[in-house]
């Protein structure tokens, strides 16, 4: 039980480097092994949740070096929730990519599930190290698989990805430049050591110059407004099977890494702190409008969603830009929340593509007769973006409310309402497609069929719409958790 936190690791990792070579065996025995890993790195990922529950945070030390000199991974209560939440999403995603083979090449199989569990390992691990040069390595395992999915979805795809490799190429540039100036004032790579030092000495310059390069770089992988022109790209044409965990999950972890460093690392008795607050907070506006005017204009599914994602940034940014308790604690429950809101979203417009073979929103008329589960998650979903209970979009919105009328900036109550109203205008026009507009000839691929969608892109569409009910009505109780953390900082 010691070791949960390298076995969380271990087992997508072995299992991806082997998929290759276990699908030149049999097809399926490469994904069916990543498939495996992932499902009990999340039993794994469970128990060691209610172990930091019970008895707090966990500091594990690999090769017995303690830090500061040796990796540590530190897990904290909002670290070990994105945990479960990545590998959620990623068991229910192997299983819903199984229905977009469109190959019987093994290497491409094996490949394919090889990357997603890269991804997993990449994501997992930025969520749970406390060193910051092994952030940087877990951080460019999840570009470099995200880079190889992206391509797969075809030629445009891979106009899309080596776009993101190149503006991703600059970011982690822009990190290690960042890294190697705190290592220069501070001789350590260790979070908690190197906030130590930080606060020990005077080192404003140094951080202020660090601080630009962090937010400039995380700010690319996100994304947050303006660092987000590779974004609506690559979210439309990545892979379609793994779409949801590429849109869903990825852009949320840096976000984190963002908190750590503002919170954790600098503190909030940086000198500029409140200044570096003010423009992530002016930044996060802008995103949050920009994202959701430039949605409105859009026919294509997958543009709503993507432009969508850059405003949903936005509100994280803006709970961290507020630096209240209430405000922090929201900005996390959306975050948790929208992984499950917008892979949900990929996972509907997915699903209808594969049945019906259309991403215009104009085809949409009245398919929730022949597929009421998804319309059903897409309702759910979108009323969750515009903030209506019960769903959880309203309760994270409104902790970031309560957060900034406690601090007094009711300037960012206002973008909320505002932008609440911009998220009502498109997703209730994509609403009224599904429902009431007249139907379209087209061709239904499983005309005939009893039940709307393969069990395996069914679990996943009900997984994704029981949880975004279920964090709305639990909310408290999530909320809670989040607490734990944000009231250690």
């Amino acid at each position: 039980m010691n070791d949960l936190p390298i076995i969380i690791i271990l087992l997508p990792l072995i299992s991806a480097l082997l998929s290759i070579a276990l699908s030149r065996i049999h097809i399926h025995l490469g994904r069916n092994i990543v498939t495996a890993a992932i499902f009990v790195a999340l039993g794994c990922a469970v128990k060691l949740f209610i172990n930091i529950i019970k008895g707090g945070p966990v500091h594990y030390s690999f090769g017995g070096y303690k830090a500061p000199y040796g990796i540590e991974f530190y897990i904290d209560s909002i670290g070990a929730i994105i945990v479960v939440v990545i590998l959620l999403l990623g068991f229910i995603t192997t299983l819903y990519v199984m229905n977009f083979e469109v190959t019987n090449e093994r290497k491409v199989i094996g490949g394919a599930y090889s990357l997603i569990g890269l991804l997993i390992v990449g994501m997992c691990g930025m969520s749970m190290t406390g060193d910051v040069f092994n952030l940087y390595v877990f951080l460019e395992i999840t570009s470099l698989s995200a880079y190889c999915l992206i391509a797969l979805g075809g030629s445009r795809g891979i106009v899309a990805s080596f776009r993101y490799l190149l503006v991703g190429t600059v970011a982690a540039t822009m990190y290690l430049l960042g890294v190697g100036i705190l290592y220069a004032s501070t001789g350590t790579l260790n979070m908690a050591d190197m906030r130590n030092i930080l606060n020990s000495h005077n080192y404003d310059t140094e951080m202020t110059v660090s601080m630009c390069l962090f937010i400039a770089a995380f700010g690319i992988k996100m994304p947050m407004f303006p660092f987000h022109g590779w974004q609506p790209s690559a979210y439309s044409h990545a892979e379609p099977g793994s779409r949801p965990l590429i849109a869903g999950v990825m852009g949320k972890i840096p976000a984190l890494a963002l908190f750590r460093y503002m919170y954790f690392i600098y503190g909030t008795d940086f000198k500029f702190f409140n200044l570096f607050l003010n423009i992530i907070g002016i930044l996060s506006c802008c995103g949050i409008i920009y994202g959701s005017v430039r949605a409105m204009a859009q026919e294509d599914v997958r543009k709503i969603f993507a432009y969508s994602s850059i405003a949903q940034i936005g509100y994280i940014t803006l709970g961290f830009a507020i630096d209240s308790p209430y405000a922090l604690a929201g900005a996390f429950l959306h975050l948790i929340g929208h992984v499950f809101m917008k892979s949900g979203l990929f996972f509907s417009s997915a699903a209808i593509r594969y049945r019906f073979g259309s991403f215009k929103i104009s085809s949409f008329g009245r398919i929730y007769k022949k597929m009421p589960i998804t319309s059903g998650l897409i309702v759910l979903a979108s009323l969750s973006m515009i903030g209506i209970p019960p769903a959880v979009g309203f309760f994270s919105k409104w902790y970031i409310a309560l957060g900034a009328a406690e601090t007094h900036q009711y300037r960012y109550i206002a973008i909320l309402v505002l932008s609440s109203l911009l998220n009502a205008i498109y997703f209730f026009k994509l609403i009224e497609k599904i429902f009431i507009n007249q139907p379209k000839e087209l061709y239904d691929k499983r005309d005939g069929e009893t039940v709307e969608l393969p069990w395996t892109m069914l679990l996943a569409i009900g997984t994704c719409f029981v949880i975004i009910l279920a964090l709305g009505i639990f909310n408290a109780g999530v909320f809670d958790v989040i607490m734990m953390t944000v009231k250690g900082v």
